[in-house]
């Protein structure tokens, strides 16, 4: 994995923060574990819920996912010591991998969304030498343009909406680091995935947009947010490593 809703009264947040960013990254995660309990019931419980699978389903999906990694670009450079925010993510991404696999083979996570956040701070170090040079409108625009062009990427072409414009050769779309990048092989499985490409372009996109705002941001500490919320999105890598083992606890004494 998340709206800017209407910013309530609340505590301040930590010292240096922006409650509102804060607030944000915390909505997002409940949207998140709300979504993700819905999926235990239906993939996990058997719920026959037809409308998770289809349409609104999927657009409650992304925008989680969206806002999620958008938010992450637009941070990463408000924060400290990005080398080790990044391998922390990587970390706890190869957590989930791992997790998974053991105890849920059928439904295992190769290449989740930690994975990807992980590697865009990580990618973020060096590149942002030479995404500094860019003007953030050119850069902005650019990276939307390229998220779109390659949003299809794993179905084996470069589209932009519903034209397919460049279809890529199949060589591409062979082994780990091809699905790792977005290449998606044919017989690759994950229940939850985000290859580097096209979300990569997402993130950088956030990123963009904090250099457009970056001398307007002071209205931000100004702005609050619920208590519950700044919390939540003050701990986010726990809140989302922890929140699926405790969903299907309670979910398991539910309906089990």
């Amino acid at each position: 994995m998340a709206q800017t809703a209407v910013l309530q009264q609340a505590a301040p947040a930590a010292p240096g923060r922006y409650a509102a960013l804060d607030g944000l990254r915390g909505a997002t995660l409940l949207s998140m574990m709300l979504y993700h309990g819905a999926w235990d019931l239906v993939y996990l419980f058997g719920v026959d819920w037809p409308w998770y699978r289809g349409v609104w389903g999927f657009v409650w999906q992304q925008s989680i996912c969206w806002t999620f990694i958008a938010l992450s670009g637009f941070c990463w450079a408000l924060g400290k010591h990005p080398l080790r925010r990044g391998l922390i993510t990587l970390g706890g991404g190869a957590a989930v991998s791992l997790a998974t696999a053991v105890f849920m083979p059928a439904q295992a996570v190769r290449f989740g969304v930690l994975t990807l956040l992980g590697s865009c701070m990580l990618l973020m170090i060096p590149l942002e030498k030479l995404l500094k040079r860019l003007w953030p409108p050119a850069g902005l625009g650019g990276s939307l343009l390229l998220f779109c062009v390659t949003y299809r990427l794993g179905g084996g072409a470069l589209t932009l909406g519903p034209w397919r414009w460049l279809r890529l050769p199949q060589a591409l779309y062979r082994g780990p680091v091809a699905a790792f990048l977005g290449f998606t092989p044919v017989d690759f499985s994950s229940s939850d995935y985000f290859p580097l490409f096209p979300w990569l372009f997402l993130f950088a996109a956030g990123y963009f947009l904090f250099r457009l705002l970056e001398g307007k941001l002071t209205l931000l500490y100004s702005l609050k947010s619920p208590r519950a919320l700044n919390a939540l999105g003050r701990w986010s890598l726990w809140a989302y490593l922890l929140h699926q083992p405790v969903l299907y606890l309670l979910l398991s004494l539910c309906f089990g």
